[in-house]
């Protein structure tokens, strides 16, 4: 089984409001992505939120997924990857599919695919690719765990990317979302507006 990490901690401040409220038509990010990791059949999932956690907790009452507070949120991403390791770690599962909140648009197909080629490659870490370059979300099995809560915060998972190259195995998509880091107002204007 492969659970699924929900990144939402960050402060948005160059956003100027959280990245998890922003809609897709009439819902918010968090919603999309829990949807489709629904759809995908992953049903423990893990939302890992910090700055903001009360308004957006306010927003998404209806949500049965476990919420969890990092109250280091401002020590980077990592340490909210490991928040959500630590809170999931202990269950039966094979490896988590890690989303960051700010990467919106993935497809329940996706991930299905993702899942598969986990499963058949044996491969510890999988990775969609959109035209030659490597995006969101990120499939990292249980076995890296313990290498993830190593990793200096200043670099992250792209560490464990590095140390165990030979481990990655990617998943051509289609899916230009996959790239898409909606990260400022100018940005999310331009993906959601200009169509």
């Amino acid at each position: 089984m492969i659970a699924g990490i929900i990144l939402a901690a960050g402060a948005s401040t160059r956003m100027g409001s959280p990245k998890a409220l922003l809609k897709i038509g009439a819902k918010t990010f968090l919603q999309h992505i829990v949807e489709e990791l629904q759809k995908a059949n992953i049903s423990e999932i893990v939302i890992v939120l910090g700055a903001n956690a009360e308004k957006i907790q306010q927003e998404h009452l209806s949500l049965r997924e476990k919420i969890i507070i990092n109250h280091n949120w401002q020590q980077g991403q990592l340490s909210s990857l490991l928040a959500g390791i630590n809170c999931i770690e202990k269950k039966n599962i094979d490896g988590v599919i890690v989303c960051p909140v700010d990467h919106p648009l993935i497809s329940a197909k996706l991930i299905s695919e993702m899942m598969q080629t986990f499963y058949s490659s044996k491969k510890k870490i999988i990775i969609p690719v959109f035209n030659k370059q490597r995006g969101h979300p990120v499939i990292f099995a249980k076995e890296l765990f313990e290498e993830i809560k190593n990793a200096p915060l200043e670099i992250g998972a792209r560490g464990v990317l590095k140390n165990f190259s030979g481990e990655i195995s990617d998943v051509s998509t289609k899916e230009q979302g996959i790239l898409l880091n909606i990260d400022t107002k100018k940005k999310y204007e331009e993906i959601f507006f200009n169509e």
